[in-house]
């Protein structure tokens, strides 16, 4: 790749390496200089610019970063959009998720074009959360290196979710004479508060002496119940394998598997087993709701993955989790996570240029709207929510059988101002965003919607996310939540596209190799040519 500073005349195809604005001009780094471009970076005096330029044998950033995140998703997993040399995997489940380390040290070892951060392995995680981001340093990396990192890839996932399955589980808990009852219920309580998150429930109870003789039966009859796993509070912490709950482990007829675990809090665990069934002598710390050695433990079973000696003496990297005044624990804070982008599909018009509704019209062997639905559906956006008005029992037919929500305009014929009210406000109160689509733009896929997701950054000042083809704007739109009460107070028969000139520094223009964010359908001389070319 050739980084140069030139004369801007001779700069089109290249990319800009550095920021420009002049005015009321405004261009980000790793944009492709287009011949409109040129032309307006001299009107506004820019005499040079530093630019790079692809020599064969590069793959541009947002490719490579897409090869090599798609080659590293395994199951339960979620490939975003690349952008800016940013390919992001996310989940699509809550569950744990599993990372191959070693290779993810000889993926970022190949070549310092490449790089690749991820959560800690065996991390508990959300849906949406994000697991790993591939980021590509320069605006090119090397295709022999790219090539390298799809072969070290290739064998097996990189990076996987175990997704959690509900699982019914028992609870012994042993007492004490004079002991609490209040401390009991304290047991339940905990556990509850684990479990229910993660999807599973406590499925049976008993409450006995501290001996091993009526524990041993009560586990028994939570393993007859199929209970899995069957979770123990012990009176008195578990000090060897000789005291009350091994000792009943085994006059069940299950086995000790391993005691003790190198995570603190939570050092007192042991793992036993009984006809299949997997049973847990819990720990103090369990009554806590603070993160403890249990939590690695049943996240691990509730995902169906295995807990023996090993996995557990592999717990020790990353097994401090005691506040201290040298390592004090960090505040809750979110994790990244895929942003919560609604989509809004506008099917509420009249039609009047097209001499009835154009959004029933075929196009390649189905409605002119259903393409467009479909894209948002196949996206990443989530819900999709359709507004209605003009013929609506005939749009909602046309729409048979996709899981989408509708939102009925009985004031379609004022204007779009109205839909757009009406699609924002059936939006989710979580929605970090909305893509507003038209219903009669076929060219739009679900890859292009998720491009202006990937390209959403607010923090970054990327709060609009808007396509282009060759210099020219088009549709959809991505808007952030920030921008809601301005479009809600918009009036007539306009859109939000108004916002984005008062906005200007919030805009991020995403080029599209294709010019489907620049069709739209209005006439029967449109339909024909989009037909006749399509």
């Amino acid at each position: 790749m050739q980084f140069e500073t030139h004369p801007t005349a001779g700069c089109a195809g290249a990319i800009l390496a550095h920021g420009v604005r002049a005015g009321d001009l405004s261009y980000r780094k790793g944009r492709l200089l287009s011949e409109a471009d040129i032309g307006a970076l001299t009107a506004a005096g820019i005499e040079a610019l530093t630019i790079a330029r692809l020599e064969p044998g590069d793959v541009r950033e947002d490719d490579a970063a897409r090869r090599i995140a798609g080659a590293a998703a395994g199951d339960g997993v979620r490939l975003g959009a690349a952008f800016t040399g940013r390919a992001n995997l996310y989940a699509l489940e809550a569950g744990v998720v599993l990372i191959d380390a070693a290779r993810i040290d000889r993926l970022n070892r190949l070549d310092e074009a490449i790089t690749c951060a991820t959560l800690t392995p065996f991390a508990r995680v959300a849906p949406r959360q994000m697991l790993a981001t591939v980021k590509i340093i320069p605006f090119a990396a090397p295709k022999k290196s790219v090539v390298r990192a799809e072969a070290l890839l290739q064998s097996e996932p990189l990076i996987s979710v175990a997704q959690f399955r509900p699982h019914r589980a028992a609870l012994v808990s042993t007492s004490l004479p004079g002991a609490k009852a209040g401390l009991l219920d304290k047991n339940r309580a905990a556990l509850e508060a684990r479990l229910k998150p993660l999807g599973s429930s406590i499925a049976f109870e008993r409450r006995v002496a501290h001996d091993s003789e009526p524990l041993a039966a009560a586990i028994r009859d939570a393993e007859s119940a199929g209970c899995d796993p069957i979770l123990i509070f012990s009176a008195s912490a578990i000090s060897d394998r000789r005291d009350v709950v091994p000792a009943a482990v085994e006059l069940a007829g299950g086995r000790v598997t391993a005691f003790g675990m190198p995570v603190d809090p939570g050092n007192l665990l042991l793992m036993g087993e009984l006809g299949g069934r997997r049973v847990v002598g819990l720990p103090g710390c369990a009554r806590s709701p603070k993160q403890n050695g249990f939590d690695f433990v049943l996240w691990r079973l509730l995902a169906g993955l295995p807990v023996g000696r090993d996995q557990i003496a592999g717990m020790g990297l990353g097994g401090l989790l005691t506040d201290i005044v040298s390592r004090p624990q960090p505040r809750e804070a979110e994790a990244p996570r895929l942003a919560r982008i609604g989509a809004v599909v506008l099917a509420a018009g009249l039609s009047s240029r097209m001499g009835s509704n154009k959004l029933l019209k075929p196009v390649d062997g189905k409605p002119m709207l259903r393409h467009a639905v479909e894209a948002a559906l196949a996206s990443a956006a989530d819900p999709v929510i359709v507004v209605t008005g003009n013929e609506k029992a005939k749009i909602v037919q046309a729409l048979a059988g996709l899981p989408v929500e509708f939102r009925d305009n009985p004031d379609y014929s004022k204007g779009l101002s109205q839909s757009l009210t009406c699609g924002i406000k059936a939006l989710p109160p979580d929605s970090d965003g909305a893509l507003i689509l038209l219903g009669d733009m076929p060219g739009v896929t679900a890859p292009l919607l998720d491009r202006l997701i990937a390209a959403f950054a607010p923090p970054e000042n990327r709060s609009i996310c808007v396509p282009t083809h060759v210099g020219r704007r088009g549709n959809p739109v991505l808007w952030s939540k920030t921008f809601f009460p301005e479009m809600l107070s918009l009036e007539g028969d306009v859109g939000a596209r108004a916002l984005l000139v008062r906005h200007p520094e919030q805009v991020c223009e995403v080029e599209i190799e294709d010019d489907a964010p620049l069709t739209d359908i209005d006439t029967p001389e449109a339909l024909a040519a989009y037909e006749a070319v399509a």
